[in-house]
């Protein structure tokens, strides 16, 4: 199975946005991955919903949205009526998960978990059935360029296990230093989704394409 690339825009030049875009399109990219940050839940602020609006009109790139905000379902609305496909919000933010996903469902977008370094499967008991995506999060959320998290790959690979004995199609995506060497450490674990920033396909010096080109190459997709 292919595995999918979601390029962080966060990572990209916004003096220039549109055309690092077009260079993701050419290479190959499959999904555009937004990070949104409130400065409460992590300690720093991203984009909000009229950046990803712009960028629904100028790409058609399946949109996929990571909410590391407080108070997730005040903002899934906007986010999606902005052009969101999938919904990523933190087991850790939300009262009542059920009504989240159950939101996000009902505006029209795939629903996703995303859980902190720290935060066990076992929060996904009873709701793992309910989405399409969980998110592993290889960093604590907050900034880009941080080391991998050690307890990633066993994470990954324990969660690959749950999804298969229960007999689900849930893809995992992984967030975090994803560079050359770990991306395949990461797909060998069982993650089918791969966020790729700075460690790879915006790592200065080889260039958008070029680094797309090179993440393929080792992953062999």
């Amino acid at each position: 199975m292919k595995v999918k690339l979601s390029a962080s825009i966060m990572c990209a030049d916004f003096s220039c946005l549109k055309k690092d875009i077009r260079k993701l399109e050419k290479g190959g990219i499959d999904y555009l991955h937004f990070d949104i940050m409130d400065g409460h839940f992590v300690p720093n602020f991203t984009m909000g919903p009229d950046i990803l609006k712009t960028v629904r009109k100028i790409t058609p790139l399946f949109l996929d949205t990571h909410l590391m905000i407080e108070n997730p379902d005040e903002y899934i609305p906007v986010f999606i009526e902005a052009g969101s496909n999938l919904i990523f919000f933190h087991i850790e933010t939300s009262l009542h998960p059920e009504r989240t996903i159950q939101l996000i469902k009902e505006q029209g977008a795939k629903p996703g978990i995303a859980l902190n370094p720290c935060t066990p499967l076992c929060r996904l008991n009873y709701l793992l059935p309910k989405v399409s995506n969980i998110l592993i999060m290889g960093v604590e959320p907050g900034f880009a360029g941080q080391t991998l998290i050690s307890t990633t790959i066993p994470k990954v690979r324990s969660l690959k296990k749950m999804i298969k004995e229960r007999n689900l199609n849930v893809e995992i995506e992984v967030d975090g230093n994803v560079s050359f060497a770990n991306a395949p450490l990461m797909v060998e674990a069982g993650a089918n989704v791969l966020v790729c920033g700075t460690s790879s396909i915006f790592k200065s010096k080889i260039g958008i394409g070029k680094g797309i080109k090179k993440l393929r190459e080792v992953l062999k997709s």
